[in-house]
């Protein structure tokens, strides 16, 4: 037996000294796995926080991409708009340069119809005329019957 020589004193403060150390060490084995702990609720707490925002962005993504497509059919209606404004505005000259040929035509078939009623009157004085001269005529060949 070794430990015969050491006297029982010295023994007991030996198994003392690797009690506290042994202690020391489980303790300082129980701090680390606490600290081990607390690094595992903080990496899974981590791991959530980072589902989280992925979630937060794959969400914003899809409403940037819904207001994308929002702003695409507000884009297209403007150009629809813009090509029925467009079209609006060239039916609408046209409508005008219709509407000004009607009037110089308008015009036109008033200066017929004045001509028309000036060579009508023409015509009347022309007949008047004729009749007077036929009524002179007839009244110089009646005898006078006084």
């Amino acid at each position: 037996m070794p430990d015969d020589h050491i006297p029982p004193e010295q023994q007991r403060q030996q198994a003392e000294g690797v009690r506290e150390t042994a202690e020391g060490g489980r303790q300082d084995a129980e701090t680390a796995r606490g600290f081990t702990e607390e690094l595992r609720v903080s990496a899974e707490s981590a791991r959530n926080e980072a589902e989280r925002f992925r979630r937060l962005a794959e969400e914003a993504r899809q409403v940037r991409d819904q207001h994308r497509e929002a702003l695409e059919a507000v884009r297209g209606e403007q150009e629809r708009l813009r090509e029925a404004g467009e079209s609006a505005r060239s039916a609408a000259e046209e409508a005008r340069s219709a509407a000004e040929a009607a009037r110089h035509a308008a015009i036109e078939a008033v200066k017929a119809t004045a001509d028309a009623m000036h060579a009508t009157l023409e015509n009347m004085k022309v007949v008047e005329e004729m009749r007077r001269a036929l009524r002179d005529m007839r009244d110089k060949r009646k005898p006078d019957s006084n």
